[in-house]
């Protein structure tokens, strides 16, 4: 019987990969192809953990390639709503799971195949469930239409260790004050695929956008 680590060493080995790279790229792809030239920008920009939303064009076979042509990287899969979507995730090769809610089944059933599952939450109340439930992280979404960084800071301080993410709203200009009120690393979607520079194919501005928000995140970290 070969060995599979539990839910603590699962957790812990995330957390280990949140607090090295603070920041997550999330892939929302038109077509297979722009996704993989997303996801290749911003690994050329230095990001090293690529989420791809289950309602990109082909999310499996995307997953599969990013697996291949990125090794250095995490790919993980995002959107998650639906048991059998978990099931495609991981039989496509997704190394983490973002669900925009808590739905317990959805995190057992990941960690039956010790994959981190970071189930999303708002409120006190459902993010302490979401831990609770068995959630790797915990997604604080949306995080700008509650206030931002001072909503973070407000609920960071009674809710003890959990490891909040906060999207919806993280920006290249307020991440690092998203770090500062307690949150262990960001996720970021448009603002680092800004849709003029994919429309064109532009993918300089993307990686320099990469690289720009890891100088931002990190700089305080060193």
């Amino acid at each position: 019987m070969s060995w599979r680590p539990d839910a603590a060493a699962v957790r812990q080995h995330w957390r280990s990969w949140l607090q090295t790279e603070r920041a997550i790229a999330v892939i929302r792809a038109p077509s297979l192809a722009i996704g993989q030239a997303m996801a290749q920008a911003v690994a050329a920009g230095g990001m090293r953990l690529i989420e791809v939303t289950w309602n990109s064009d082909r999310p499996e076979t995307l997953v599969q390639q990013l697996r291949q042509d990125l090794p250095h990287c995490l790919i993980g899969a995002g959107t998650i709503t639906t048991a059998s979507q978990v099931k495609g995730a991981i039989a496509s090769g997704a190394q983490f799971l973002f669900s925009p809610h808590t739905d317990q089944a959805l995190i057992q059933q990941a960690s039956q195949s010790a994959i981190p599952f970071v189930a999303g939450a708002l409120t006190p109340t459902e993010i302490l469930t979401a831990w609770q439930a068995g959630a790797a992280a915990v997604k604080v979404f949306p995080i700008q239409s509650v206030g931002g960084a001072d909503y973070l800071r407000a609920v960071r301080e009674p809710l003890g260790d959990i490891p909040l993410l906060p999207t919806g709203g993280v920006t290249l200009e307020n991440a690092r004050d998203m770090l500062d009120a307690g949150a262990i690393a960001v996720g970021l979607a448009g603002q680092l695929f800004p849709k003029v520079a994919i429309a064109n194919g532009n993918w300089a501005i993307v990686q320099e956008r990469a690289m720009l928000l890891r100088k931002t995140l990190l700089q305080r970290d060193e």
